[in-house]
């Protein structure tokens, strides 16, 4: 860090100061033009490989010649279109720029310098990101060991044990990314009840779309029950809508009314809201994306059986595999082989990598690059 850059860092507020940016997952363009390889594959974020609607297409083009006007600032048809879909009052509803950006309003609401946040070992990496950016204690449960629940999944009983008078916030991701672990209705019921009245618990649920479990339970339908309830979803997974960025939380409308104070006007982009109402409507490429997925996840754990290798049970669009070595120097054998994975030392699993459910075609490229570098 230069003189200059010490300056600077010296007059940002602490909790930015101690930070680490978010690292998404390498694009192809930039793995082709560092390696020279052509013809890539990324399977890194948890994107949906057969894309978008072509209903959200279609009407994505359509509001391009009106891009030099400002969207509706307050979404208003898309949010009263989600307010439908869950059967929920319009007044429940807060839209984000991603799941994420909803995420960091939670943050920034609920908590201060005084308050601490509780969320599990392993859990997505914007959780630890919105609490230190505003000042907040972090307090991270260990997950399970596999001894008295899913290795790696959320432990509710140890996140219990550290919430107390300064807690505000409990972050569960549901399934959680990047392990795919998933909690059951029962479980998590019974957790939320149990917390004090004056803790949030936001359950992310980015991936909901996916899950085949019958004991998985839907949580937008718990929010009369809890009112301290937060259910956040995206559409930039099963909807394929990840570079538009549409995301949303429900909650009670004492709570949406809390969150849109400080959402940034026109968060959510013009063709964003268009392709995500028409998006709403196309059940047909709902269902093939998520039929679809299910059979890349059975091909996925058939191929890495035959290898030899062991990868954690996921209900996501994702599978989380042990490569029995340090798992940076597989990441970069991969990229080798134009196969971009994610590294997932950074949530401190360094023998680990996540891999996208692809396409027929791209799973059969992992697994040949995977047995490859194995050898």
């Amino acid at each position: 860090m230069s003189v200059a850059d010490d300056k600077f860092h010296e007059l940002a507020a602490p909790g930015v100061r101690r930070l680490q940016p978010y690292q998404p997952g390498k694009p192809v363009a930039e793995l082709e033009r560092e390696y020279g390889i052509r013809d890539a594959i990324k399977l890194a974020s948890n994107e949906n490989p057969f894309g978008p609607s072509p209903l959200a297409v279609a009407a994505a083009q359509a509001v391009l010649q009106d891009m030099a006007r400002y969207p509706e600032g307050s979404g208003h048809l898309l949010a009263q279109r989600l307010a439908e879909k869950h059967g929920l009052p319009r007044e429940c509803i807060t839209l984000g720029n991603g799941s994420n950006d909803v995420l960091d309003l939670i943050a920034r609401v609920f908590l201060t310098p005084g308050h601490s946040a509780v969320y599990s070992e392993y859990a997505f990496a914007v959780y630890p990101i919105a609490v230190q950016a505003v000042g907040a204690e972090a307090r991270v449960a260990p997950a399970h060991d596999g001894s008295r629940g899913p290795a790696y999944g959320h432990d509710l009983e140890a996140m219990l044990e550290r919430v107390d008078s300064a807690t505000r916030l409990v972050f569960i991701a549901n399934p959680n990314n990047p392990t795919g672990t998933w909690l059951v209705e029962a479980e998590l019921e019974d957790f939320i009840a149990s917390l004090p009245a004056h803790v949030m618990v936001v359950v992310d649920e980015a991936y909901f779309e996916y899950v085949a479990h019958a004991n998985y339970p839907d949580t937008s339908r718990w929010l009369e029950r809890f009112p301290n309830l937060i259910v956040t979803r995206t559409f930039s997974k099963a909807y394929g809508l990840a570079g538009l960025r549409v995301g949303y939380a429900l909650s009670h409308p004492g709570v949406a009314n809390l969150l849109n104070r400080v959402r940034h006007p026109f968060n959510v982009n013009l063709v964003a809201q268009a392709a995500a109402l028409a998006a709403l409507d196309d059940h047909d490429h709902l269902d093939m994306s998520i039929r679809r997925n299910h059979e890349g996840m059975f091909q996925l754990l058939t191929g890495l059986s035959r290898l030899g290798l062991d990868s954690i049970e996921s209900a996501g669009n994702f599978l989380t595999l042990d490569t029995g070595r340090p798992g940076l120097e597989v990441y970069n054998a991969l990229l080798q082989e134009g196969v971009i994975v994610r590294p997932l030392a950074n949530y401190g699993m360094p023998r680990h990598l996540r891999v996208t459910i692809g396409s027929t075609a791209e799973n059969t490229r992992f697994l040949e690059a995977q047995e490859k570098v194995l050898a």
